[in-house]
């Protein structure tokens, strides 16, 4: 019966763990690209003090391009690996937003808002009252 017990909190421990990660946003996501349904990088998501923060681990499409030359300020002809591209987002219940995104193909920053919805990972960016929305994929 001691086993049964044992079984069964074991059981129910991993259960409450999995579902913690599913709804974390916290970790490593494959971003997809819009137009071609493909995987295009590995993002890691990672909580910085109270700031959530991400930044590119690997490319998965076009690995030799790997600098910037589009980004902004300190940011331009640096290596797109390593790259923060998510920063200053503040958490505001269950989402992430007033933060920046930027996209490295183009060198825009965005204002952002970040979420988990069915275990995949939402991420808005916004110019003004236009925004786009794209779904990462939580990396096993």
């Amino acid at each position: 019966m001691k086993a049964f017990y044992l079984s069964l909190n074991f059981i129910l421990l991993l259960s409450f763990s999995s579902s913690a990660q599913e709804t974390s946003p916290f970790g490593i996501w494959k971003t997809i690209d819009d137009e071609t349904n493909e995987a295009k990088a590995y993002v890691e998501i990672y909580k910085d003090g109270e700031q959530m923060k991400g930044k590119i681990i690997k490319l998965l499409v076009d690995p030799e391009d790997t600098t910037c030359d589009k980004c902004p300020g300190d940011k331009k002809d640096k290596p797109v690996v390593g790259m923060e591209i998510i920063w200053d987002m503040e958490s505001n219940g269950d989402q992430w937003s007033d933060g920046q995104i930027l996209k490295p193909e183009n060198g825009k920053i965005y204002t952002g808002k970040i979420w988990v919805e069915d275990g995949k990972l939402q991420v808005r960016g916004y110019i003004g009252f236009i925004y786009k929305t794209q779904t990462w994929l939580r990396v096993e």
